[in-house]
């Protein structure tokens, strides 16, 4: 086989799928699979570097490691882009992970939730150890970065947060925030969703992994849900299904995850990074760019090093930013 792509000419590297079996992910409530298969990008090379950097890159709420490395047919997917970067010089090698954590709720938000499984500890405690072990990579935090868009984006400021001295640097694009803007909007259409099923969230799910056509709302339904079982005990959603009257009480626990809010409390972890960059479209509509710009102030008042940039964009089709972030990362953690 070549070691140039075809379509770019580029000399390229290569993905391996790697099947990794999770004891954290046994037995989880919603019956998932325990063997996850990890798409692992090696820059062209890397039989012969030395040990390189690492980063992880979370997928989006819908989407799987699997999905991001996928074949595009128009522009770039990220190994392709990870390839021109490197040959560019815009960034030097390094080997990308991409966690599977799709879940039967359509996706996931990368924490730890007894409704969903362990997932934040199976990317700290599984994945982390074994791409150490298997992959000629740099030990330790400080040659280790993670990122990701929206619920991946979410992810990567959660875990500096969460899990301090684990992470060099980061990068949020369009990360959930501002829950308040972002969620509540929506609460009137999942509640009418839900209530073509008589109210009934296990059936709904059950129907919807069984249509033959899946509509929009039903996937917005669905990712509600998953928020659901992330930021609650339960899988309650945080208001009354038939008048959309908010359930403080719940709707409260879900506040406690915005990162927004959970700056305040994190100042020493979030200063341990060596970079943290966010980025959002000020066209995004899900209106995110107002929590991102709260969460950007947030950081500012704590006197958090960070960068933020705002583009004409939307929440779909901003893959070309990671051209800014790739090499914000590997400046930081090479």
């Amino acid at each position: 086989m070549s070691i140039y792509n075809q379509k770019t000419g580029l000399p390229r590297g290569r993905t391996v799928t790697y099947t990794v079996s999770s004891e954290l992910l046994k037995n989880n409530p919603l019956g998932d699979p325990c063997n996850r298969q990890i798409p692992v990008y090696l820059p062209h090379g890397y039989d012969e570097a030395e040990d390189l950097p690492v980063m992880f890159y979370l997928a989006a709420y819908s989407n799987s490691g699997e999905g991001v490395v996928g074949w595009r047919n128009f522009g770039e997917s990220i190994p392709e882009r990870l390839d021109r970067l490197i040959a560019s010089q815009k960034m030097g090698p390094c080997v990308v992970v991409f966690p599977e954590c799709f879940t039967s709720l359509g996706g996931n938000q990368y924490l730890d939730s007894p409704v969903m499984g362990a997932y934040a500890s199976h990317v700290h405690q599984e994945l982390i150890p074994w791409a150490e072990n298997t992959f000629k990579i740099k030990k330790g935090a400080a040659h280790r970065a993670v990122l990701g868009k929206s619920s991946g984006g979410f992810a990567a400021i959660r875990f500096a947060m969460d899990f301090p001295g684990q992470w060099g640097a980061i990068a949020n694009h369009s990360g959930d925030s501002g829950f308040d803007l972002l969620y509540q909007r929506d609460f009137p259409a999942v509640a009418d969703v839900l209530s073509q099923f008589d109210y009934d969230v296990d059936k709904f799910i059950k129907r919807f992994w069984k249509a033959k056509k899946i509509m929009g709302s039903h996937i917005l339904a669905l990712m509600h849900l998953c928020m659901a079982a992330t930021y609650d005990e339960e899988m309650v959603l945080p208001f009354d299904l038939k008048t959309c009257e908010l359930d403080q009480a719940r709707w409260q626990r879900w506040l406690a995850h915005d990162p927004v809010r959970r700056v305040a409390g994190h100042v020493d972890a979030l200063k341990q990074l060596n970079g943290l960059y966010m980025d959002c479209g000020f066209r995004d509509q899900y209106f995110i760019h107002y929590g991102m710009r709260q969460l950007s102030n947030q950081l500012e008042n704590h006197a958090i090093e960070h960068t933020y940039t705002e583009f004409y964009g939307t929440h779909s089709g901003i893959d070309y930013r990671l051209d800014e972030s790739l090499p914000y990362l590997y400046e930081r953690i090479q």
